[in-house]
C-alpha cells in the first residue's frame, strides 16, 4: 500500500469514501477525567465504574465506532494534524479541537486518549489524569497482539462500504499505528515488535508531563478506594466492575459487524450487476 500521506489515501479521503460531516459537538459540562492508559488496561471496567461515579458520559475507544452520527473521518483528520501536520511544527491542538468530537462527554478514555494524551492533558489543563495500567506487562502484552489487529475480512468489506471503510482506516492506519510506532502499515508487527517499550514510554511521558497532584497511576486490582480518594467522590457500596468483554446490550462487536457485512454485500451485488450489464451492453453492441 501506498505511504499514508501520499495522493492515493487522500484521493479516497476527499472524495472516493468522502461523507458530509457531521454537526460540531458543543461542550456543556466540563471534560473532568483524561484516562490515558494503554488499550487493554481494563478500560471498559473503569469506563463502567466512572458511569457509575456520575460521569454521564464516559466517551471509550469502542464510541468511535458505535456513535451516529458517527465522527471517525473527522477523528483521521486530527490524526493527520498530529502525524503528518506542517512541516513548521505548527500542529498544536486546542480544547475547541477535541470538542468538536467530544463535547457530550466529562470523561474519556482509551484509545483516543491514550493516543492524544499529550493533547488532551494540554488543552484541558483542569481535568485530573488517571493512568490505568496493566499489572502485569507480558500479560498485556499478549492480549494487545489477540485483539488490536482486525479481522481479515473486515479489510474486504472496509472497500466496499464507507462506515467500515472509516472505521478500519482510523484503527488500522491510523489510531493503533501511530501509537505503536507503526505508521509503515505493519500494525501487526508493530504491535508485537513495538508494544512493551512503547507503554513503558508512555507511561514515563505521562509522570513527567502531569503534576502529581493531578496524576493517579492505578490498576483494576486498586479498585474503588484510590480512584474514588483521587476524584473526590464516595466509594459505591457495590463491587468494583469487572468487565472482561465489550458491554452486552451496549457495545455488541456482532452488531456493528452485520451492518458492515450488509452493507458491503448490498454495493458488492450493485456494482456486479453494474459490471454485468456494461458487458451484456458492449457484446449486444
Amino acid at each position: 500500500m501506498p505511504p499514508l500521506n501520499s495522493w492515493f489515501w487522500h484521493l479516497l479521503e476527499n472524495h472516493i469514501f468522502a461523507q458530509p460531516s457531521p454537526p460540531p459537538r458543543k461542550r456543556t459540562k466540563p471534560l473532568e477525567v483524561i484516562c490515558v492508559g494503554m488499550p487493554r488496561t481494563n478500560t471498559e471496567s473503569l469506563q463502567h465504574a466512572l458511569l457509575q461515579l456520575g460521569y454521564d458520559h464516559t466517551f471509550h475507544g469502542w464510541d468511535l465506532i458505535y456513535e451516529e452520527p458517527n465522527y471517525c473521518q473527522e477523528w483521521v483528520k486530527l490524526c493527520r494534524k498530529k502525524w503528518f501536520g506542517p512541516s513548521n511544527g505548527n500542529n498544536t491542538f486546542s480544547e475547541a479541537d477535541f470538542d468538536a468530537l467530544i463535547g457530550h462527554s466529562t470523561a474519556v478514555i482509551d484509545a483516543v486518549a491514550a493516543v492524544f494524551a499529550t493533547e488532551l492533558i494540554e488543552a484541558y489543563p483542569n481535568a485530573k489524569v488517571v493512568l490505568n495500567c496493566h499489572s502485569n506487562i507480558d500479560v498485556w502484552h499478549q492480549s494487545c497482539k489477540v485483539t488490536l489487529v482486525a479481522p481479515w475480512y473486515t479489510f474486504f468489506m472496509a472497500w466496499l462500504y464507507p462506515g467500515c471503510f472509516w472505521a478500519w482506516h482510523l484503527f488500522v492506519r491510523f489510531l493503533w499505528p501511530g501509537l505503536f510506532r507503526a505508521l509503515d502499515g505493519d500494525m501487526k508487527n508493530g504491535v508485537e515488535r513495538n508494544g512493551k517499550w512503547v507503554a513503558k514510554e508512555h507511561h514515563a511521558m505521562i509522570r513527567g508531563l502531569v503534576p502529581k497532584d493531578r496524576l493517579l497511576e492505578w490498576s483494576v486490582e486498586d479498585g474503588w478506594e484510590p480512584l474514588c480518594k483521587f476524584l473526590g467522590k464516595d466509594v459505591p457500596k457495590e463491587a468494583f466492575p469487572c468487565v472482561t468483554k465489550a458491554f452486552e446490550g451496549t457495545y455488541r462487536p456482532e452488531r456493528v459487524s452485520a451492518k458492515y457485512f450488509r452493507g458491503a454485500l448490498r454495493n458488492l451485488l450493485i456494482l456486479v450487476a453494474a459490471i454485468l450489464g456494461l458487458v451484456y451492453a458492449i457484446y449486444k453492441i
